[in-house]
């Protein structure tokens, strides 16, 4: 909905915020020293589940930490519920005053932030809501809307034709994943000419393991599949390969999310038919701009609730808008800064690029 502004960082500075940073060379972790009032540390969750957070994330944060001159460490669980434990409390022990996870699981998450409350820490949940838990605030994209959006997708590529479409959804452990899949079904549901003939979670993003549950879903469905609602860019990848492996792809239109290199040229090649770009960079500076005001002992702004069942309560947030992507506005990507067309358009896709406008 809106960036990090100028204002905010310029008055930031002002208020005698001081920039004395240094990024590490390590690819798990970074750290700057500041003089902020307080120290903010993020923990992200792998490498596995998406690209983005090594790629796009960890620089956006740290530009945006930079930027406002705060002390800040970033560091990456590595996919391990245990190591973000650790990392959680040698960063408290360390004396940070705010901390952002995105979290592998509820319950650990959920841990990691009682822990840090009775160290006087504040918490913010940072892309995944933590159930049962206990943030501050969390800072997102509308994640029904990301779902809606792939819903929507999937039905425009299938042109009002009678289909079968099977659902290849995120980790169950991810409550992302489960909005996601609910506003996909939301669009799909409430399309009579589709039908779901499949449906089946992904433990922890695996790409490695959806490809063997997709072929496992497309034999179930003797390859009666017109359709696929995959949940991300990597789950995207492991369809397309099945499909390749099937004489199919480019036939059987599939969905993603993350708006990644492979995902964009898959997009060109027609092997996908759609991604959903979320801004790391939009999302990082609203992080930076709720750990600040948090660091700082003010309230934050946030733009609405999100509810937590578990934990029976309504959680401040600050939701972002995600864009939907298709071959015709790969291009919005790339003005954002979101990838760099040089990259996406390198090689073979570059005539597929100049034959999409971009």
């Amino acid at each position: 909905m809106k960036r990090i502004s100028t204002v905010l960082v310029a008055a930031v500075v002002g208020a005698g915020l001081t920039l004395s940073a240094c990024g590490s060379d390590s690819g798990s972790s970074s750290e700057s020293t500041g003089s902020a009032s307080g120290k903010i540390g993020v923990i992200l969750p792998d490498t596995k589940s998406s690209v983005r957070w090594e790629t796009k994330d960890r620089p956006a944060l740290e530009a945006a930490f930079k930027a406002a001159g705060v002390d800040y460490t970033i560091q990456n669980a590595e996919g391990s519920a245990d190591t973000m434990a650790t990392i959680a409390d040698g960063m408290i022990a360390d004396g940070v005053t705010v901390l952002a996870i995105v979290n592998l699981d509820s319950d650990s998450g959920a841990s990691i932030q009682q822990k840090a409350a009775t160290q006087g820490v504040k918490t913010i949940d940072y892309d995944r809501l933590t159930l049962g838990g206990s943030a501050d605030v969390y800072v997102s994209f509308d994640n029904t809307t990301v779902g809606e959006l792939q819903g929507q997708g999937l039905v425009d590529c299938l042109g009002g034709k009678p289909a079968n479409v099977v659902f290849l959804n995120g980790s169950p452990t991810d409550n992302n994943a489960t909005l996601f899949s609910a506003g996909a079904h939301s669009a799909i549901d409430a399309t009579p000419t589709i039908t779901v003939v499949g449906e089946q979670a992904v433990p922890d993003w695996d790409t490695d393991a959806a490809v063997t549950i997709f072929e496992q879903l497309y034999t179930a469905a003797d390859g009666r599949v017109d359709g696929v609602y995959a949940a991300n860019d990597g789950l995207a990848g492991s369809v397309i390969s099945i499909l390749e492996k099937n004489r199919r792809a480019g036939q059987v239109p599939v969905t993603g999310q993350d708006a990644t290199v492979e995902g964009l040229q898959n997009i060109l090649a027609g092997t996908q038919c759609m991604t959903v770009y979320k801004s790391a960079t939009e999302e990082a500076n609203a992080l930076a701009e709720v750990a600040i005001a948090l660091a700082n002992g003010e309230q934050p702004k946030t733009t609405s609730t999100s509810r937590d069942d578990t934990g029976n309560r309504d959680v401040p947030s600050v939701l972002l808008t995600p864009k939907s992507i298709t071959k015709d506005t790969v291009g919005v990507v790339f003005e954002d800064g979101g990838q760099s067309r040089d990259e996406v358009c390198a090689g073979q896709f570059a005539p597929m690029c100049a034959a999409a406008g971009t």
